[in-house]
């Protein structure tokens, strides 16, 4: 039976896609990137924006000094904007309420003060014990370092441990640290990336039924 529960943040709990495009689109804009779309925007992220920014810089105006504004306009940006368009995916308010006598944990590769700002901002805060960003961690998703270290704060075993997902990053750290991997496909990831899932679901809702038998 399972005893903990670890949840990605962005394209699981909460569709992000629209606030991080519009900051990502703001930080480029004076280096002549193009215009993202939220779904390219969606297949980006995942890993961590600063690697992304710097990824997306055209090469004849990449250095250390526009990687490093690139990055501080983001910021900037986004940190005004985290809430303007970012919602609970349906059924995660319900399905957090009736998920009882599991401990959970948010295990993100956003900032802990992001993270914890819009899980407090969708009302959904309250139902996690631990709320991890990638500055709360050694190393990032997906890496299974952050979830073996989520396993010794809670004192539990992998066999007792799940991790809830949309991206192969999901996947990847929970496979490597030997825990369960629930794909989620409404997120920000199609199908295909999350075909080494225990279980792959279509809606959050399931939840409440598969966790039980697992």
């Amino acid at each position: 039976m399972l005893e903990l529960l670890i949840f990605d943040l962005d394209g699981t709990l909460a569709d992000t896609g629209q606030d991080i495009t519009d900051a990502l689109n703001y930080a480029l804009q004076p280096y002549g990137a193009k215009n993202y779309s939220v779904e390219e925007t969606k297949m980006m992220v995942g890993s961590g924006i600063s690697a992304l920014l710097s990824s997306l810089l055209p090469s004849d105006k990449s250095s250390p000094a526009a990687q490093k504004e690139v990055e501080v306009r983001f910021i900037d940006f986004y940190s005004k904007h985290l809430h303007d368009n970012t919602i609970a995916y349906p059924h995660v308010t319900d399905t957090l309420e009736k998920l009882k006598g599991y401990r959970k944990a948010v295990l993100s590769n956003k900032r802990t003060e992001y993270t914890k700002d819009i899980l407090q901002k969708l009302g959904i805060a309250r139902h996690f014990d631990v709320i991890w960003g990638s500055d709360s961690v050694r190393e990032k998703k997906p890496s299974p370092v952050p979830i073996l270290d989520l396993l010794k704060e809670f004192n539990i075993l992998r066999d007792k441990t799940a991790i809830i997902g949309d991206s192969n990053y999901d996947v990847e750290a929970g496979k490597a640290a030997g825990v369960k991997v629930i794909g989620v496909t409404y997120g920000f990831r199609p199908r295909k990336y999350l075909e080494d899932s225990d279980v792959i679901l279509d809606s959050f809702d399931e939840l409440l039924k598969v966790i039980p038998e697992m």
